[in-house]
């Protein structure tokens, strides 16, 4: 088989996985450890497609920058075009991103629209957000507890939210799976099918 014959894209995943919540919610390791249930996934860390950007790249604060605001929503588009390339190849996408606003959640949805979406709120309140982030390995320098409000105002109507301030990351990755419907299984039976 010739290289202009290697089929990329093989019948759509069954779905993509959108982790959301503020910084120190667990989002990136709970979307990692999700992804790797998975025979087929991708992990879209929303915050290294910033670290992509080599000159001009703004991260969002607190005091509000319009061009950091304009980046916050020009990294969701590139998350939903990678998240879309790696579903129509049959890989589960699962993509974390700090989303506290509806107009930022209404985005992805409207953007990524080949496979269902299914959105989990990573909810396990401001205090402990705070001290996950003050054990990590690279400090954060901002207090972002305030977003905790914000999301649980603008937010509150989601169907999928999961405090897991006790839970472990399997655990989380349990409710995870059990609020979707989404199994590893379904990746597999997916190729399975494909191959007959």
């Amino acid at each position: 088989m010739g290289w202009t014959e290697v089929p990329v894209d093989t019948g759509p995943a069954v779905g993509a996985v959108l982790l959301i919540g503020i910084p120190g919610s667990g989002k990136s390791t709970v979307a990692s450890a999700l992804a790797a249930r998975f025979a087929a996934s991708a992990h879209i860390e929303v915050d290294a497609l910033q670290e992509l950007i080599v000159s001009g790249g703004r991260w969002p604060s607190p005091d509000g920058d319009e061009e950091a605001d304009r980046q916050i929503f020009l990294r969701a588009r590139n998350a939903c075009l990678l998240a879309g390339s790696f579903a129509a190849a049959g890989f589960l996408p699962v993509i974390d991103d700090v989303v506290v606003r509806r107009a930022h959640l209404d985005f992805y949805r409207a953007t990524l629209t080949g496979v269902p979406l299914h959105c989990v709120v990573l909810a396990p309140g401001a205090a402990k957000a705070m001290e996950r982030n003050l054990a990590r390995d690279k400090t954060l320098t901002t207090d972002w507890s305030p977003l905790d409000d914000a999301l649980r105002s603008e937010l509150a109507d989601e169907k999928i939210w999961i405090d897991n301030a006790d839970l472990t990351v399997d655990e989380t990755v349990d409710a995870v799976l059990s609020a979707t419907g989404l199994t590893p299984l379904q990746v597999r039976s997916l190729r399975r099918s494909e191959a007959r």
